[in-house]
């Protein structure tokens, strides 16, 4: 990977990790359905115009929508508005890597490594440390509905392979921009259900507001994806893939600087546990390999 390539890399992680800051703005002034319908809305309503479709079915883009979008976002953001810390959202969300693994193994009947299994336990015992022994301070429902948004984020990693093994080879932005028509009317409709009182428009129309829609669809959305899904067509998955372990670090950073959050001990042992087992799963025979070459004299 050229030095030009490792900068957008980075790029995409700091997009992806400020996020989380950025939600905790969104959510202080929109309901979370709202936040999310208003989101989608945006991200589809430009995207569309420059994004050709995905040639894949309908009920593929719509489901994967449902999942990555209504099911991930409207957990995410509800834990959020709960008192989730921005930081540790980003950590916990990581745990989507884990269920891929078990929600593959019931749907598709893929069988995991010994290096996943273990990557598996070892990340269990990171959430434990987070909302067991760091539950201090952190609220219950905020902690559960994140895991939730990891598992919801996690079937849509499978829906997309249930595509790819249907015979489709879909462009993941195209993916994302048009799966994105599918949790609109749904969050539209949860949020005159359930926000309808709680809506303050002055709030919703404020310019912190209106910089949190715009970052999520635009920034984070078309231009995350977008370059995200660049670098995999240039470079293998394996070299791209890395760069994600560090979306954590800069959401727990930039939630201490922004924000003035400060995690317990606890919290931040059960992050570093997590995302270790993260990188087991994904990278453990290869850090076997290095640990196993041969020294120079």
């Amino acid at each position: 990977m050229n030095w030009q390539d490792r900068l957008i890399a980075l790029a995409i992680v700091a997009v992806w990790g400020f996020n989380f800051v950025v939600i905790k703005w969104g959510v202080a002034g929109v309901p979370p359905f709202l936040l999310g319908a208003l989101r989608f809305a945006a991200a589809a309503g430009i995207g569309l115009l420059f994004v050709r479709r995905p040639n894949i079915p309908w009920r593929w883009l719509a489901l994967y929508g449902l999942t990555m979008g209504l099911g991930q976002f409207a957990c995410l953001f509800s834990a959020m508005k709960l008192g989730m810390p921005a930081g540790l959202a980003s950590i916990v969300l990581q745990s989507s890597a884990f269920f891929t693994l078990l929600i593959g193994m019931a749907w598709l009947r893929e069988r995991f490594s010994g290096w996943q299994l273990g990557g598996l336990v070892v990340g269990g015992c990171g959430l434990y440390l987070i909302g067991g022994l760091g539950a201090a301070g952190l609220p219950l429902a905020g902690f559960v509905l994140t895991l939730c948004a990891a598992a919801c984020w996690a079937f849509s990693n499978v829906v997309v392979r249930r595509i790819v093994g249907a015979g489709y080879q879909p462009d993941m932005l195209g993916l994302v921009v048009w799966g994105s028509l599918a949790p609109i009317v749904p969050f539209f409709a949860l949020s005159a259900l359930f926000e309808s009182a709680a809506i303050d428009w002055a709030q919703v129309v404020s310019g912190k507001s209106l910089f949190a829609i715009g970052y999520l669809a635009l920034i984070a959305t078309l231009f995350g994806y977008g370059q995200w899904s660049k670098l995999l067509s240039r470079h293998a998955a394996n070299v791209v893939a890395p760069y994600s372990l560090l979306v954590p670090l800069v959401g727990v950073l930039s939630s201490a600087l922004v924000l003035g959050e400060r995690p317990s001990f606890w919290q931040l042992a059960g992050g570093v546990v997590l995302v270790s087992g993260l990188a087991i799963n994904m990278f453990g025979p290869r850090l076997l390999a290095l640990l196993r070459k041969p020294q120079p004299a």
